[in-house]
């Protein structure tokens, strides 16, 4: 894995001096820092797809800090501003917070309070750009639903895909449980010429023996006791179209013997029929497991598997391609929203993680009933970090510093970050409380939604 690019600031202050101590204070701290003396220079450099967090001084010439915060919030509502300030201009930059201002910082404050800052800004704004960039991809991929992916593999699977739907090579499909062998099956049948015609799915292994040959060939009227009429079978229904083999490996090997000789000749003899019928139709198999092994243990006919495996698509677990996940998971979540006329969750840094986590062994579809219950409300991202609680050792003021830390994390994870209605309930008087969030490096920014 390479190391990802250091994350861009744009440092904006008229003083020349704190522009070169604070870069190369971020900088040590692993910033690519792009110092500004003025906000109009600023501006100019920072668009709307800015891949980074400003910094900049409230009290400028010309062009202050408040009014660039204002611009840049025009061109992205979502863009982390942190403005430095006196103390008396903490009113101002308090009412900048509830315009959307991600945070402030009170002159003087030392480096370690400006990098914490930044760093929760940084977190903020890649989790903003991840969310914008999977609903793009999901944008683009949506005509090839439900092989969302942009990883290398599904890439190519897509490709290979689109590249055998016009052709008539029957395809085996191989794939763990759960990770989309008939949405395989619909791709290669809806992209290719035979989409308007049938596609019959069969699962072999859900049809008891007594009636599958009855349901695969069909049957003249009384080919047996009960058979008072004709009955089409599901391979002469797929005449013009195409027949997908569910669980392929599961089929009884008396009647493998029967499939082989129609995929050989392309006819099908009802039950009590003398007459094959010519059918004009693809075979899309699928198992999940490997044939040639299943051959040689002696559960499936070695014949039968040298003619299903022309060509092969593998289909690899979700494990196997992480990139794709929370594209999937927005996917399958934005698909239960419209159904259930819920909201779509957002992706969050701990429902990311949870996602990664996790080594879904029932693949998309244990992913889609996942994303379905988070949106009905029944799961949820791991749980909140518990505020720390007070040491057990330490000195007097060290414990009652911990406790009152405590209780305001609290209080803004409540609150969601609604600093008013924070002060409210604490009682305290604002610049007390703003003094108190400075010495415990706590950023209100950080408890919004």
């Amino acid at each position: 894995m390479t190391d990802s690019p250091p994350f861009p600031v744009a440092f904006v202050d008229d003083d020349a001096d704190l522009r070169a101590a604070n870069a190369q204070s971020l900088g040590l701290a692993g910033f690519a820092v792009q110092c500004f003396a003025d906000a109009a220079s600023a501006l100019e450099a920072v668009g709307a797809d800015f891949p980074g967090v400003v910094v900049t001084d409230l009290r400028m010439p010309r062009m202050d800090g408040i009014e660039l915060f204002r611009r840049l919030k025009a061109r992205d509502a979502e863009l982390p501003v942190v403005l430095i300030t006196g103390h008396g201009d903490i009113e101002t930059a308090v009412a900048t917070l509830r315009e959307g201002a991600y945070d402030f910082i009170a002159k003087p404050y030392p480096a370690d309070r400006l990098i914490e800052s930044v760093r929760r800004a940084a977190d903020r704004r890649r989790l903003v750009l991840e969310n914008r960039a999977l609903k793009t991809a999901l944008d683009a991929a949506a005509g090839e639903a439900p092989l969302v992916g942009v990883s290398p593999a599904m890439q190519a699977l897509r490709a290979r895909i689109r590249s055998l739907a016009d052709l008539d090579v029957d395809v085996l499909v191989l794939g763990e449980t759960g990770s989309g062998k008939e949405m395989v099956a619909q791709a290669l049948h809806q992209w290719g010429r035979r989409r308007a015609k049938r596609l019959v799915a069969l699962n072999c292994g859900a049809l008891p023996e007594s009636v599958i040959d009855s349901e695969l060939f069909g049957h003249e009227a009384g080919a047996f006791t009960g058979a008072q009429k004709k009955r089409i079978g599901q391979i002469e229904l797929a005449d013009g179209g195409t027949l997908f083999l569910d669980e392929i490996e599961s089929m009884p090997l008396a009647l493998q013997t029967k499939l082989l000789r129609v995929l050989e000749d392309r006819q099908v003899t009802p039950l009590g029929g003398n007459t094959g019928r010519r059918i004009d139709m693809r075979v899309v198999a699928a198992t999940k497991l490997d044939l040639a092994r299943a051959a040689r243990d002696g559960s499936f006919r070695a014949d039968l598997a040298y003619r299903l495996d022309v060509v092969t698509l593998r289909i690899p677990p979700l494990r196997e391609r992480q990139d794709d996940i929370p594209l999937l998971f927005g996917h399958f979540a934005g698909r239960a929203a419209a159904r259930f006329g819920r909201e779509r969750p957002e992706m969050t840094d701990a429902l990311r993680r949870r996602l990664l986590a996790h080594d879904w062994p029932g693949n998309v579809r244990e992913l889609a009933h996942f994303a379905e219950r988070m949106v009905l409300g029944l799961e949820g991202d791991e749980a909140p970090d518990e505020p720390p609680p007070a040491p057990v050792g330490g000195t007097l003021p060290e414990r009652v510093a911990a406790f009152e830390a405590a209780l305001l994390r609290e209080a803004l994870q409540r609150h969601r970050g609604n600093v008013p209605a924070v002060i409210d309930e604490l009682g305290l008087p604002r610049k007390t409380f703003y003094d108190k969030l400075t010495r415990h490096g706590i950023a209100p920014g950080d408890f919004r939604d």
